[in-house]
């Protein structure tokens, strides 16, 4: 015999021996019902496992209270991180999360955003500059409200949070300079993401501001193999770069890992080394990574502020975020 999923508000009703409407008042706040009512309806609630249907509810105001949270490199600690800080802040604000992976780039990602589009989710948050801007135009055009992180997308109506990037970049080719670098590089991937390229051409030219020049090298996918792999293109060259900025923590930790075991050279004393996003293993005794730490809690506060505000939010606003330096023992004199 199979056992029923949902209990019905009637049902309650009828334990409870009281109106339809009884129970609708017991469940929403600041409606008016008597104590002995109220009590009443929750003994039989408590009795029956009733929950109140938000979907429908909200579905009657036009609203699901779904969030889409679109999402590629899920396994990296930064994406990680930020998620845990949006799904909380979405749950503390009654929403429901939806997450949408965009690592494949077939046709499953426009499916998956299309279903839960049926599902009537309210609202889409795009984490990464990665996913195709199409993606950006369904939501649009579906009648979402839009977050867009770390992108540069010109669309009207989303909110976009940036972090300033070049500013970041320009204090680290200051740190290198004042611990004694002349020999530069900037160790990136090929994702080509907005916030990855903005780090380089600010690093790039804090760097020419200061009279030097830059060697940049690109490699793979933005993860720990493709810091290793450009490690070994920068470390062979004829002349040996003595600071490199990596454009992330995961890049810096195989730049580390292939400097000092496949070279042999010594982080600080040889090389500095400095990253972005300050996850959890650069503050390892292994690497005691300088990096940027991103603010994902003041991240997730904006995204989810904009997005459950009662009155009408400016369309096409921009926050712009700041990184504080981390100071560790990748850099002399750090």
């Amino acid at each position: 015999m199979s056992q029923k999923l949902f209990v019905s508000a009637q049902e309650v009703a009828e334990k409870a021996g009281v109106s339809r409407s009884a129970v609708s008042r017991t469940f929403t706040s600041g409606a008016s019902v008597s104590p002995k009512t109220r009590q009443k309806v929750l003994d039989a609630a408590e009795a029956l496992g009733y929950h109140v249907n938000h979907l429908a509810r909200g579905l009657m105001r036009n609203e699901s209270g779904i969030v889409c949270l679109i999402v590629s490199e899920i396994g990296t600690p930064y994406r990680s991180a930020l998620l845990g800080a949006l799904t909380q802040q979405l749950q503390n604000s009654g929403k429901i999360s939806m997450l949408i992976n965009t690592d494949r780039s077939d046709g499953s990602v426009d499916l998956a955003l299309r279903q839960a589009i049926r599902y009537r989710a309210d609202a889409s948050i795009i984490l990464s500059g990665l996913p195709d801007k199409s993606i950006t135009d369904l939501c649009l055009k579906n009648g979402q409200r839009l977050v867009l992180i770390n992108r540069d997308d010109d669309r009207e109506g989303p909110l976009k949070i940036n972090i300033d990037d070049a500013d970041a970049a320009a204090r680290i080719a200051t740190a290198f300079v004042r611990a004694g670098c002349r020999k530069l590089a900037f160790a990136n991937s090929q994702a080509g993401t907005p916030s990855l390229m903005a780090r380089e051409r600010g690093f790039v030219a804090a760097a020419r501001a200061l009279g030097l020049d830059v060697v940049v090298e690109r490699f793979g996918h933005t993860g720990y193999e493709s810091g290793r792999a450009v490690a070994q293109q920068l470390l062979t060259r004829k002349e040996r770069p003595d600071a490199v900025f990596c454009a992330t923590d995961l890049l810096a930790c195989g730049f580390m890992d292939a400097a000092r075991h496949q070279f042999s050279i010594s982080v600080p004393d040889q090389i500095c080394v400095a990253g972005f996003d300050d996850i959890e293993q650069a503050s390892w005794s292994s690497y005691g990574l300088t990096t940027f730490a991103q603010p994902v809690d003041m991240i997730a506060r904006e995204a989810v502020s904009w997005l459950v505000a009662e009155t009408a939010q400016p369309e096409n606003h921009t926050v712009r975020l700041h990184a504080d330096l981390v100071w560790r023992t990748s850099i002399r004199g750090g």
